[in-house]
């Protein structure tokens, strides 16, 4: 099979590549080596570096190609409103301009990177009124040091519950609404292609090769980055925010099982996924995890401090992933995170 993989250079794009070449699959790799993800401007030995926004750059690169794997994207919650333009322009047309020459090139099997952030909040119940859409978390409810999300009907504290695939759509950064707009171009784009195309929702990626200190970096970084310093790290509210956190060979092979499940898709047809572990952890104990893998014996400092649109809790649901395509996280955030600690980063 012959695979154009997107951000083939990347994080994740490197080690799909990894897993793709070693079942004697052809990649043909592009990437645009932007230095906020890779610090470096020249693309590695084997990568076309070429701009998915740019129509004409193309060329004969999707010929004879069978699936496209869509890895490339501008991440970050972005810091101001001046950024919108660039999510909408890296992440929205450049995936627009990808279907239409994929189209062109007679190229209709899609897998892409989305992620679970296209879910704002996570899913909430209360005790006695069941499920409930949380509102907005006060700064006078924050200031005080009460960090969950309260029931709207009685006031009490909510409790969480994995989130799946059906749950509505409430991004709140640029980053998200670019991920959502990707999502709605791929069920635009095999409606009228007659195409098939799948849309994965990363939780929090980690493992070997992960950026140090970029905004691609995710928070497990930066807790290792702190311990490499002989600082604390630092966390944020009380430490109980509950997240999934998923080693980057099983995002990789859950493209791998995408890439094989898309080329048998009826058209027309889209389908999105949850990539997790399937076991949720609370920041603090990532931050534990990490710290006792590298044998420092620091421990981690609870600040109380808030960033304003962060969620509370977003836990994924593994089911419809384990029923569809056999995918089952193979390391677990007990095992990985400790092993992060001293896996190798890129600078």
């Amino acid at each position: 099979m012959r695979v154009l993989l997107t951000g083939a250079a990347g994080f994740i794009g490197a080690r799909i590549t990894d897993q793709l070449t070693a079942r004697g699959d052809e990649v043909v790799g592009v990437d645009l080596m932007l230095p906020a993800a890779h610090g470096s401007a020249t693309a590695p030995e084997g990568v076309h570096q070429l701009d998915v926004r740019d129509a004409g750059a193309w060329g004969e690169l999707l010929d004879g190609i069978d699936v496209v794997c869509h890895q490339a994207a501008m991440v970050g919650a972005g810091v101001t409103v001046a950024d919108m333009p660039e999510y909408a322009g890296h992440n929205d047309l450049g995936t627009a301009v990808l279907m239409a020459a994929m189209t062109e090139h007679g190229v209709d099997r899609l897998v892409q990177a989305s992620s679970m952030v296209v879910y704002g909040e996570g899913r909430y119940a209360c005790a006695t009124h069941g499920h409930q859409l949380p509102g907005t978390r006060t700064t006078d409810a924050l200031d005080g040091g009460a960090f969950e999300n309260p029931c709207p009907v009685c006031g009490e504290p909510l409790g969480w519950e994995p989130v799946d695939e059906d749950a509505r759509l409430d991004p709140r950064s640029s980053y998200a609404a670019s991920k959502v707009a990707q999502e709605h171009y791929a069920v635009a784009w095999v409606r009228q292609a007659g195409a098939a195309a799948v849309s994965l929702r990363y939780h929090n990626v980690y493992g070997p090769g992960m950026p140090r200190d970029t905004p691609y970096s995710g928070v497990a970084a930066m807790f290792r980055s702190a311990l490499e310093r002989g600082e604390a790290p630092t966390v944020y509210e009380d430490g109980g925010q509950m997240r999934d956190f998923v080693h980057v060979d099983d995002v990789a092979r859950m493209n791998v099982l995408s890439i094989d499940a898309v080329r048998e898709a009826p058209t027309q047809s889209h389908a999105a996924y949850n990539v997790c572990s399937g076991e949720p952890v609370a920041i603090l104990d990532v931050a534990r995890r990490v710290a006792a893998g590298t044998g420092s014996g620091i421990e981690p400092v609870v600040t109380g401090q808030y960033r304003l649109g962060d969620v509370r809790h977003i836990v994924a649901s593994p089911a419809r992933a384990a029923a569809d395509l056999g995918f089952t996280a193979q390391v677990g955030p007990t095992e990985g995170l400790a092993a992060f600690a001293t896996a190798p980063l890129r600078s």
